[in-house]
């Protein structure tokens, strides 16, 4: 695990606990205590941590600055569904990652990787640029300021490739996939047929819901990543269609 990549997920783990002992951090990042201290230190220097006792404890809202945290949903469920994303990401792998608040926290546990990150998302790119990711795709196109993402006027296929593409929505039925937002998913439309795996994370609340327009088809989908409250019953009906489910 090299510093950048650790100096995230330690700030990370601090949005999520507010403060950890440095014997959570040895134990959470897998690293000796003399690199936690080190850590703490160089960070608490940086002004991205306060360093107390024995421990760290968080002075800001993100390590990625979050737009719009405040109004962020089930946040903690995002971050776990993120964090199991994220895992299936591998060294050198080429990744898409659309737009959202799901989407920023798996660049989060990405930035620092060595694999490719495409994205037409915005501020993604930006605090991916800014936290010194080697390698960035972002989409051309022109600029939407509301949705904070670029759209290509160019209606062919995507000169860009990926082993995986990440994406979410507004509702999942044992039809698919829906969005509501008809600009995101025109941007993503060409995006999809370049992947070779096809991954939605969505968190709990949202399945069952029939919300906008089904963008995607069920058996269009490789995996869905979702909370572990979700409804059992409803789980069991996608995998008898034959989906794959990881709840975490």
């Amino acid at each position: 695990m090299n510093e950048n990549y650790r100096h995230r997920r330690l700030l990370q783990l601090l949005l999520e606990k507010k403060a950890l002992s440095t014997t959570e951090i040895v134990e959470q990042l897998e690293i000796s205590p003399a690199t936690a201290r080190r850590d703490i230190n160089k960070l608490a220097q940086q002004g991205r941590l306060k360093k107390v006792r024995n421990g760290a404890e968080s002075i800001q809202s993100s390590p990625l600055d979050y737009r719009y945290s405040a109004t962020i949903n089930n946040i903690d469920e995002k971050q776990r569904i993120a964090q199991a994303a994220s895992q299936l990401c591998q060294e050198g792998d080429s990744v898409i990652l659309t737009c959202g608040s799901t989407m920023q926290m798996l660049g989060e546990h990405l930035c620092g990787r060595k694999l490719q990150i495409i994205t037409n998302f915005i501020p993604l790119a930006n605090k991916l640029i800014e936290n010194n990711h080697e390698d960035i795709v972002i989409m051309g196109g022109q600029y939407n300021r509301n949705k904070a993402i670029t759209l290509s006027l160019n209606q062919n296929e995507s000169p860009y490739a990926a082993n995986m593409m990440f994406t979410s929505g507004k509702g999942f039925t044992t039809e698919g996939l829906y969005k509501t937002d008809m600009i995101i998913a025109n941007s993503e439309q060409r995006l999809s047929a370049r992947a070779g795996k096809y991954v939605v994370l969505l968190d709990s609340t949202k399945l069952g819901q029939q919300v906008g327009m089904l963008f995607t088809k069920l058996q269009d989908i490789d995996l869905l990543i979702t909370g572990k409250n979700a409804k059992p019953e409803f789980i069991q009906s996608l995998q008898e269609k034959g989906l794959s489910v990881m709840l975490v």
